[in-house]
């Protein structure tokens, strides 16, 4: 059976969308999981790649102080800089994990970051939730390790930037990175082939600031 981690992930939703189609799926995170917790290590991710020899990882790092929108205030505030620099750190750890295939996902990220992680001379690929049938904008870039890129599924002519206009609350992070399900599922073909012949068997949705969402094709 196919051993997949999210990374990055307390809400349990991408994990139990893999769980659904017969993949052997866990979550780590260092908050507690808001899903079944018999498939959630709470802990650091390093801990929970020694704990099996992992099929696929998707990851979804903090990009607070890694993507472009933010580059500004790096030279503004002090602490950020070193912040930024161990973000990248954490970023650059996940993609060469020693995992057969790998995603990591992010924002478009800055220059310093890309430096910092080592992909300046890597091109990632951009997407957005409105070419898979979710009405909203934004830029989401993934780096990759043996797997395919996704494929247009359903392209949206409304768009909205619903995650940027979310207004401040003392949630508003948490919510920001929670799984939105979308107002239409995403009926198009599948999105690619797993490495290992098997059929990807999540379609991409939507994103919401740390993470790329999967759902299940019902």
């Amino acid at each position: 059976m196919t051993k997949v981690l999210v990374a990055c992930e307390y809400s349990g939703i991408v994990r139990d969308a893999f769980r659904k189609k017969g993949y052997d799926a866990y979550s780590c995170d260092l908050r507690e999981t808001e899903s079944d917790p018999d498939y959630h290590f709470r802990e650091d991710v390093f801990k929970t790649l020694d704990r099996k020899d992992w099929d696929l990882m998707i990851a979804h790092p903090p990009c607070t102080y890694l993507c472009n929108s933010g580059v500004r205030w790096l030279h503004e505030k002090q602490d950020r800089w070193q912040k930024m620099v161990d973000g990248a750190v954490f970023f650059r750890k996940l993609l060469n994990a020693d995992v057969p295939r790998i995603a990591v996902e992010n924002p478009i990220m800055h220059k310093y970051a890309k430096k910092v992680a080592g992909v300046q001379n890597e091109e990632p690929q951009t997407i957005q939730p409105y070419q898979f049938g979710e009405p909203e904008s934004k830029a989401i870039c993934l780096w990759t390790r043996n797997l395919p890129e996704l494929e247009k599924t359903d392209v949206v002519e409304e768009r909205e930037h619903r995650v940027h206009n979310m207004g401040p609350s003392d949630d508003r992070s948490k919510e920001r990175s929670r799984f939105f399900e979308g107002r239409r599922r995403c009926h198009g073909r599948p999105v690619g082939k797993h490495p290992l012949n098997i059929l990807l068997p999540l379609l991409f949705v939507t994103y919401d600031r740390r993470r790329l969402y999967f759902m299940s094709k019902l």
